[in-house]
């Protein structure tokens, strides 16, 4: 971790998502499988058996010696006894000989001396205990091997990744239990302000403002896998944020301060987070619009995030650069992809070169279009449906260019 940096001297996302790095990791917890979407597996899961543990088929027809339907066709066939039918839940107690057919559905286990099976549609029964055979098969058709779904002590899931309706499927297969997992991350949200009142008030006093980016923030947080933890909201005096931040540090995985990182407050904010003890400012200020006057600091190896003071660059720089670094204390190491479409702008944008944009967009019949206003305005954000990225190399977006949209879930 650097020293501090000066205020504004704005640094690229990207370079700021690299180079912050906080050492903190959360704990490891025994969950049930059944409940444990979503959590993070510590190590790779691994099966102790095969799976699916025998030999089986994958279609309705007749399990054969591949051998004995070379050179079948329509004008042809190959005539086959049928020795009797495979029932499911059972290994077979009949064997295929050599000339001869077992009846199987698909599923079922596979009998010896069969290393192939013939799909019903390709059959014909034209008298008692026989069949016509009248595509030829190779060995292996219709058939899944005992292992071919994971080999024992293969990998079921990786460590890393969030496990996902699938995965759950694979692990109940595999009769996995139970297992290791990262703990949900704990993220602490503190609102500052003195102007800020809490989003319950029913009467607002003259430049009183409800507290809603920390319930947008915490909405946020459970999406992501982790526990918002309200902190309240802390008046504008750099005593009162040092002690409020040091009972959260104390106890989260994540501390997140809310319009505490504007001009007027940006003083407060890194001296309280200075007057901790073993902390370290990495960077105050990203080149990103909406969004510039972001903290990103590290206090006891926990991360502290401050965000801008007004609502939608408060909740436009918690998705670009908050998320990263709550799945990263998470033991996220595969992030989720996020739903994305292309589109075509409607109209041009303009940019400044070295700065990473974050324009909102509404979505109609593959056309994307901009809106704009004052990022105090959080109905900006209700009305879009996605936003685009305009990368810090470029000037701007014309009018047709094709963009990718990341879609609000």
């Amino acid at each position: 971790m650097s020293a501090s940096r000066e205020f504004f001297a704005a640094l690229p996302v990207a370079e700021a998502l690299a180079g912050f790095r906080p050492q903190r990791r959360t704990g490891v917890e025994s969950v049930l499988r059944d409940d444990a979407l979503g959590r993070v597996p510590t190590s790779a899961v691994t099966s102790g058996q095969p799976l699916p543990g025998f030999a089986r088929s994958t279609v309705d027809g007749y399990a054969v010696r591949a051998a004995d339907t070379y050179g079948a066709g329509d004008g042809l066939p190959a005539y086959l006894d049928v020795l009797g039918r495979v029932r499911m839940g059972s290994m077979p107690e009949l064997s295929v000989r050599p000339g001869a057919a077992l009846q199987i559905p698909t599923g079922a286990a596979i009998p010896d001396g069969a290393d192939a099976v013939v799909m019903v549609e390709y059959t014909q029964v034209t008298m008692a205990g026989a069949v016509e055979v009248t595509r030829p098969v190779a060995i292996g058709d219709g058939i899944v091997r005992a292992d071919e779904d994971v080999a024992a002590g293969g990998a079921l899931a990786p460590a890393g990744r969030p496990l996902r309706p699938q995965d759950l499927g694979l692990l109940a297969a595999a009769g996995v239990t139970e297992l290791k997992v990262r703990a949900r991350p704990r993220v602490a949200i503190v609102s500052t302000g003195d102007e800020v009142v809490p989003s319950d008030t029913q009467r607002l006093a003259a430049g009183q403002v409800r507290d809603a980016t920390a319930s947008a923030l915490s909405a946020l947080v459970t999406r992501a896998g982790g526990v918002p933890d309200y902190r309240g909201i802390v008046p504008d005096d750099q005593e009162a944020l040092t002690t409020t931040l040091t009972e959260a540090v104390a106890e989260a995985d994540l501390v997140v301060v809310s319009a505490g990182s504007s001009v007027g407050a940006r003083d407060e904010t890194t001296a309280a987070v200075e007057a901790l003890g073993d902390a370290s400012v990495f960077c105050h200020g990203l080149a990103i619009k909406p969004g510039k006057p972001t903290l990103l600091a590290e206090v006891a190896g926990v991360p502290v995030l401050g965000l801008p003071g007004n609502p939608l660059s408060a909740l436009v720089v918690f998705r670009m650069v908050g998320l990263p670094v709550l799945r990263l204390v998470g033991g996220i190491e595969v992030p989720p992809p996020e739903p994305t479409v292309p589109a075509t702008l409607s109209r041009p944008l303009a940019s400044a070169a070295g700065r990473l944009d974050v324009v909102q967009v509404t979505l109609r019949d593959g056309q994307a279009t901009p809106i704009f206003g004052h990022s105090a305005l959080l109905s900006l954000l209700t009305t879009a449906d996605g936003y685009v990225v305009v990368p810090e190399p470029a000037t701007g977006l014309d009018a047709g260019a094709v963009v990718t949209v990341t879609l609000y879930a």
